[in-house]
């Protein structure tokens, strides 16, 4: 599926640490890029990242959150959708961490709906989707200072320390699957600006 449709870019990392050094440019630069962004929906780099996509004036995408369930309260897991989220996705699944991928978790769902997939620091989490991303063949890169950052990350991601390797990086993958991301504010009239 290609054609006129916005790209989405996915953003994966911790769920506790919002590290945002790296999450609030690159959830701006998405934005200002013409994508949606997608997360797992919660806290921490998911928080981060979406927040600083959802304050950008003049975007053309949304922020989806793909949510986790919890059974005992029969609603998605306290602490989702972060206040951010457009589009809250609700699923059935309840598990992710080191469990991320057994097949009763969201981040298979993260990862296929996902264009393109950004990696920040996190945990097993992080890295049980980094693995999906490359069962999958989804392009994946790590915006790391080091691979560290991702304990037990597989080795056949490239890092990029720095922003401008990170959109080469989704610019480049998008292109490969025949999309472009088209920021809204060069997408409209003059007129409508």
């Amino acid at each position: 599926m290609t054609g006129g449709r916005i790209p989405i870019v996915g953003v994966i990392g911790s769920g506790v640490d919002e590290h945002l050094e790296r999450a609030r440019p690159l959830g701006r630069w998405l934005a200002e890029s013409g994508t949606h962004l997608l997360t797992g929906g919660g806290a921490g780099v998911m928080a981060a990242v979406s927040r600083a996509f959802y304050e950008t004036p003049d975007r053309s995408g949304s922020t989806i959150g793909i949510l986790p369930w919890d059974d005992d309260r029969r609603e998605p897991r306290e602490g989702y959708p972060n206040p951010w989220i457009e589009i809250p996705i609700l699923t059935h699944l309840p598990l992710s961490g080191e469990r991320g991928t057994d097949p009763l978790s969201r981040n298979h769902v993260n990862v296929l709906s996902a264009d393109v997939i950004v990696a920040l620091p996190g945990g097993s989490g992080t890295a049980s989707e980094v693995s999906l991303a490359l069962r999958y063949g989804r392009a994946i890169t790590g915006f790391l200072v080091s691979r560290e950052e991702i304990p037990g990350m597989p080795g056949d991601v490239t890092v990029r320390s720095d922003l401008e390797g990170v959109q080469a990086f989704v610019s480049s993958a998008l292109q490969s699957r025949g999309l472009k991301a088209v920021p809204r504010s060069l997408d409209r009239p003059r007129s409508q600006r």
